[in-house]
């Protein structure tokens, strides 16, 4: 392999390695356990009556619904299905039907993207190390892939702690259609989901993202200083 293959490798296993780490994040995050902390933790009561428990409840179908093996359009009947607490009127409106169907293809592509990107990387990775001329590019690819990934965080980062309301309101119009994604305060995604929620979501994302990126990090370094003694 040449020194220029090399070099292209290095840059490209550099920049896979940020987006298959918040991935593999963002999949962890799509878990029973995060409803269940936020709950009992950080969530306030339900300004229209419901108990914290029956919110729990029906937040975990959501949770359940966006981790199944199948399309979007194949499970939604979970959320279909789900009534009000106390009545037989559905729990969700067709627009709120719709947003889910929308939030389940994207957190799909986000899983298959990083999959793809994750075997692109340890691909790439094997491939340097199969050379001991190319083992050191390897490890370089490693370590500036942690410092691409803790350089994109911080950006981010920086953002959502000065103007959460933007950050919030830009990320959905880049990612949903116009006007999808807003809802009543009285809707039940709103009452499940609320804000503060969700601020959650956004820094254990970022939090576990970066540690991952220090990892990375510490790992290439570690590696390529090991090689130069």
């Amino acid at each position: 392999m040449s020194q220029k293959t090399a070099n292209i490798l290095k840059w490209v296993i550099t920049l896979c390695i940020p987006f298959a780490l918040a991935s593999f994040v963002i999949g962890t995050v799509i878990g029973d356990w995060l409803p269940e902390f936020e709950y009992n933790n950080r969530v306030a009561p339900d300004e229209f009556g419901w108990e914290q428990a029956e919110r729990l409840e029906l937040a975990l179908v959501a949770v359940q619904y966006l981790s199944v093996r199948d399309s979007a359009e194949n499970s939604i009947y979970l959320l279909e299905e789900q009534r009000m607490p106390g009545s037989d009127e559905p729990l969700y409106n067709e627009r709120e039907i719709s947003h889910m169907i929308d939030v389940k293809h994207l957190t799909d592509r986000i899983r298959r993207g990083g999959w793809v990107l994750a075997i692109i990387a340890v691909a790439g990775t094997t491939l340097l190390l199969y050379r001991s001329e190319t083992e050191p590019t390897a490890y370089r690819a490693i370590r500036n892939g942690g410092w691409a990934t803790l350089a994109i965080l911080v950006g981010i980062g920086l953002f959502m702690a000065a103007a959460w309301n933007t950050f919030f309101v830009q990320f959905h119009e880049l990612l949903f259609p116009e006007g999808s994604w807003t809802f009543y305060y009285t809707d039940s995604l709103i009452r499940l989901f609320p804000e503060r929620l969700w601020q959650d979501v956004g820094t254990f994302i970022v939090g576990g993202t970066f540690g991952l990126g220090v990892v990375c990090l510490l790992v290439g370094r570690f590696l390529l200083n090991r090689t130069k003694k």
